[in-house]
């Protein structure tokens, strides 16, 4: 089973390996296991149902409250070999028809719907009529009250096993705690499950906290420093998303926003226009969250304090899902606490406050910490982080600093104690720097030692030492006595000098490149992929990431992988990619080669690290000698490929290696392609010399194709030789 397995990963992903986990919860799924898994945002859960859906017969209901991404989804299960289709309501009659058609004739292997489509009585019967082989729940946490996107429609699946008894159930998701997870088992019904919990940890993440001020200003500088990125940017309401991304296109950055207000045509178009690379950033509410599969942002920005570690996990999650490095930082000021809270106390429910108190808690202890964030991140999801330093986060690359502050607590301490514990935090800042206020004055407090004991600073410096000191609970807000500040047993310490206080400071970033991300590729040539990745994406109207990765392009981009066995060893290039994309992708790296071989001899060294992919097998198991055989025969080019089901860029390679190998007296060229297509390619080679292939096939009016040029190329080369 293992060796089948991992020759249809091979085959469909381009993948030599497994990621953690998935091959036990692949084997579980096809053995007839139900199976719960806890994988991380970029853990490969996809592929841990897709690919048991092809190697199974019958059909794999994929649930998925993602209504907005299905289309993504299914045409990147379709570019990688698979049939698939979603059923929700942006479809046409005519399109629901025809999918129900597939059904009934059992053609498909995956198809998406969403939980209000399960729950519709006439869907259910439909899919009783068809052969199911399981059913994959995707977003799990949907249904677990407990979880921080609750979906009262995600109660429906609870009957799949009544309707379905038969039937595997494959529940996912990226964020659950161990109470979340066991509610969701739960509910399900899921009947011993194999349970997988994969680590949090997402070692190409780059988390940053920097103190808020001037938002729009901190928010272009890092846009200024990372152009041509894609990324997000998080704010709480749609009037700030409104704002800074006005703010934003009125400094020359193309910012589009997402919130709940946009009609859906409006966020739908956004959102596309997103996943094609037409603009690279959004300012967006969480309401853009899920809807998101894009794989090569880069970076995830959060002007606003998130309500919870497990929204901002999931949020920071949408960065980086390619494997490659992605910055997310944390812009925080304390007043974003102030209006946490606000709604907080709105809620009825004393439970429901108690638990979203502690919630903000533990986001503000991550933002304040003067400890690994990464170590404060997984703690929260009850994972033990080891090492002593992450390397990927500010406390540990440096980028923070611990700064003796007793004198300036002191202070504050100091004045709040002699003003009687009875105000609040402007107005002791005010007795600090010795403002000259009615208030002060009507009080006498410009008669207290304290009084303008730190105006050497600003006001602002002495909020940011308030805001430390109830961090780290020296001083508190009494809620019932108008947030009244009071010294806590641990601030009389410091006021007495018995113990120290001390504060983190913001330095300069050194961010580290994670191990085993793509270093060293030809930038140049990367840029040459990714336009011909941007018309093939537009040709074919899905998001370019679904023809290949960011990561894909890179490796292809660091080992110039201008051969079916170099190419077909890309991680991310599977046999329907290398079919369909190759031959194009190959001819561009090619002649980059070609206009740079100083470079391209400095790469050559590269290639003895590759682990190249074992030759897949094709349908008929023909080798190149197989190709001589039916030139021999006077078979075209085209003849030959059709034949062979391969495609005429392969069977071209096929034609250079004899070539190479001394077969020329045993081809003939005007057998092989037609001869007036070679003359036309002849002329076009002497009368633009040096030009790349695609202005030679613009030049001929798109008569001749990178097939066609390569042929006659390798024929002209074996004549001058």
């Amino acid at each position: 089973m293992n060796e089948v397995m991992n020759d249809a990963l091979h085959q469909i992903f381009g993948f030599d390996t497994f990621r953690p986990n998935q091959e036990e919860i692949v084997s579980n799924i096809i053995e007839g296991n139900d199976v719960f898994a806890v994988m991380p945002t970029g853990g490969g859960k996809s592929l841990c149902y897709q690919l048991p859906a092809y190697m199974q017969d019958g059909l794999c209901v994929v649930v998925s409250p993602l209504i907005s991404l299905m289309k993504d989804q299914v045409d990147a299960a379709k570019a990688n070999g698979l049939n698939a289709e979603f059923l929700n309501s942006t479809l046409s009659p005519k399109d629901r028809i025809r999918v129900y058609q597939a059904i009934e004739n059992e053609e498909l292997d995956l198809l998406y719907v969403s939980p209000e489509r399960f729950a519709m009585p006439d869907f259910m019967i439909k899919l009783k009529q068809a052969k199911v082989s399981f059913f994959a729940i995707d977003e799990a946490h949907c249904i677990s009250e407990w979880g921080h996107d609750f979906r009262p429609d995600y109660l429906s699946l609870s009957n799949i096993i009544i309707h379905f008894p038969k039937a595997p159930i494959a529940a996912f998701t990226a964020t659950a705690t161990h109470k979340v997870s066991d509610d969701i088992v739960n509910k399900l019904g899921l009947r011993k499950p194999h349970l997988t919990r994969a680590s949090f940890d997402r070692p190409n993440l780059f988390y940053q906290v920097v103190p808020k001020d001037n938002l729009d200003i901190q928010l272009l500088q890092f846009l200024r420093d990372h152009e041509g990125e894609s990324g997000i940017i998080y704010r709480t309401t749609r009037k700030s998303v409104e704002s800074t991304a006005e703010f934003l296109q009125e400094q020359g950055v193309y910012a589009l926003a997402y919130h709940a207000g946009l009609t859906p045509k409006q966020r739908k178009e956004n959102q596309d226009r997103f996943n094609r690379d037409d603009v690279h950033v959004v300012v967006a509410t969480i309401a853009f969250g899920m809807g998101i599969d894009k794989s090569n942002v880069r970076f995830v920005l959060h002007g606003d304090l998130p309500k919870n570690m497990e929204g901002y996990y999931q949020e920071t999650g949408r960065a980086g899902r390619d494997g490659e490095s992605a910055h997310c930082r944390l812009f925080f000021n304390r007043s974003d606490i102030v209006r946490i809270r606000y709604f907080i106390e709105q809620t009825e429910d004393p439970n429901d406050r108690k638990i979203a108190e502690h919630q903000l808690f533990q986001m503000v202890r991550f933002a304040e910490t003067n400890a690994c964030r990464r170590k404060i991140l997984l703690g929260y999801f009850d994972e033990v982080y080891t090492k002593d330093n992450c390397k990927t986060c500010d406390v540990c690359m440096g980028d923070v600093e611990c700064v003796d502050a007793s004198v300036p607590a002191q202070k504050i301490m100091s004045a709040i104690y002699r003003s009687g514990q009875k105000f609040g935090a402007v107005h002791i800042a005010d007795i600090v720097v010795g403002a000259k206020t009615q208030k002060i004055k009507k009080l006498g407090h410009d008669q207290l030692k304290t009084y303008g004991a730190g105006k050497e600073k600003d006001k602002k410096y002495w909020r940011q030492i308030i805001d430390n000191l109830l961090a780290q609970d020296c001083i508190l807000q009494n809620a019932e006595k108008h947030s009244s500040l009071e010294l806590t047993p641990k601030g009389q310490q410091i006021l007495l000098g018995k113990k120290q206080f001390e504060v983190i400071r913001q330095k300069s970033v050194q961010q580290a490149v994670p191990e085993g991300i793509t270093a060293g590729y030809s930038q140049k040539l990367f840029a040459q992929l990714r336009t011909e990745r941007q018309r093939i994406a537009k040709k074919e109207c899905v998001p370019p990431f679904v023809i290949f990765s960011d990561r894909t392009l890179r490796e292809m981009a660091l080992y110039f992988s201008d051969t079916p066995e170099k190419m077909g060893g890309v991680s991310g290039v599977g046999d329907a990619k290398l079919k369909k994309y190759g031959d194009t992708f190959m001819t561009i790296i090619e002649m980059y080669k070609l206009m740079n071989p100083e470079e391209a001899e400095e790469h050559a060294v590269l290639q003895a690290p590759i682990k190249i992919k074992k030759t897949r097998k094709n349908k008929t198991g023909k080798t190149v000698k197989e190709t001589l055989k039916m030139a021999k025969q006077g078979l075209t080019v085209e003849g030959i490929a059709a034949i062979r089901d391969l495609g005429e860029g392969t069977i071209g390679q096929h034609i250079e290696t004899l070539l190479a190998e001394g077969h020329h007296d045993d081809l003939d060229i005007d057998r092989l392609i037609d001869p007036e297509i070679r003359i036309m390619c002849e002329e076009l080679f002497d009368r633009l010399s040096g030009a790349s292939m695609r202005s030679i096939i613009e030049a001929s009016g798109n008569k001749v194709t990178y097939a066609d040029l390569r042929l006659v190329r390798a024929f002209m080369q074996v004549k001058s030789s």
